[in-house]
């Protein structure tokens, strides 16, 4: 089970990273950036939590929402901007808060699509037992346990996900492509990580289990934040548990290695949908997207957001128009 299970995906840690040098922990919120799209809320939008139908969905207004952290809003945008040029009446509520905070809303209506992770939603709202690790296997649970006013269309390729880094120094070194070709090389490495990734099941533990690797030794650092980053870049730590889409992973030239044996459960990126609002053109536009949604571009559009402060909605109409749906 990964860190993110608190809040909605491994970018929240990085919004203080990208505004103030300092990381907010996993199990706390972070504030969105100053350059994000304002947040529009409709009275419809506000009033879904009452109405069965599902406030705006009903009035033929789709609401897209967002957590509070930079990655989810501009995912939020990318769906939006989408949407409204193919004619769907959109309206945006950004930066609600942490999962507790927008999925009943999501549940009820007041919310008819937001960005989700596959693996924390699974494990979070609609399974907290399950053990599903591949994207089948989360999708499949998915499907059985959400509740019937929700559903989820296709998964993304991109994951914002936990992963093994090293410098590219240290993959050119080691030719290190995924986290089996470490184990030649683990017993002289420091591995960092936060302090839970010592117990954790897919932590120390499932990296000997699944991949039969032993570390020099573990140090104890922060949530992917600039603590782990500095070590990792400066040598104290050799590898690292880092999120894919960590902005550093493109600034300092680090290289996440690939996690063949799902050490790590899926967090890819889903729409998660109010099911009676759901219609063709929703459907047909967000997997489009999603079928063109790799974590290289997730990546290098977070970079752009939260490293280099440019605009969500320039970043967002970039990327639809790269991928023929500008």
């Amino acid at each position: 089970m990964t860190l993110r299970i608190a809040v909605t995906g491994g970018v929240a840690a990085l919004t203080a990273i990208g505004l103030a040098a300092v990381t907010a922990c996993s199990s706390g919120s972070s504030s969105s950036s100053s350059s994000a799209p304002a947040s529009t809320t409709s009275a419809a939008a506000s009033s879904g939590a009452s109405n069965p139908l599902g406030g705006a969905a009903a009035s033929g207004t789709v609401v897209i929402g967002s957590a509070n952290f930079p990655e989810n809003e501009l995912l939020a945008e990318v769906y939006a901007l989408a949407l409204q040029k193919k004619g769907v009446k959109v309206t945006t509520k950004l930066n609600i808060g942490a999962r507790e905070v927008y999925y009943p809303q999501v549940k009820s209506g007041a919310i008819t699509i937001i960005p989700e992770y596959n693996g924390t939603l699974l494990t979070v709202e609609a399974d907290p037992t399950s053990t599903a690790k591949t994207t089948a296997e989360v999708d499949a649970a998915l499907a059985a346990k959400l509740p019937s006013t929700l559903t989820v269309l296709n998964p993304a390729p991109a994951q914002d996900s936990d992963s093994i880094t090293v410098t590219a120094a240290t993959a050119a070194k080691f030719h290190l492509k995924s986290i089996a070709d470490l184990k030649p090389y683990a017993s002289g490495m420091v591995l960092g990580g936060p302090p839970e990734f010592k117990t954790r099941s897919d932590g120390i533990a499932g990296l000997k289990a699944n991949y039969g690797l032993t570390f020099k030794s573990f140090d104890p650092l922060d949530t992917s934040g600039p603590i782990t980053l500095s070590a990792l870049t400066g040598g104290k730590v050799q590898a690292a548990d880092v999120f894919t889409t960590t902005p550093q992973i493109v600034t300092d030239k680090l290289v996440s290695l690939a996690d063949p044996k799902f050490n790590f459960a899926a967090q890819n990126v889903i729409p998660l949908i109010y099911k009676p609002a759901l219609t063709p053109t929703i459907s047909a536009t967000l997997n489009e997207i999603s079928a063109k949604l790799t974590t290289s571009a997730l990546l290098q559009m977070d970079n752009a957001v939260i490293t280099d402060k440019a605009n969500y909605t320039t970043v967002a109409e970039g990327f639809l128009q790269s991928i023929g749906m500008g």
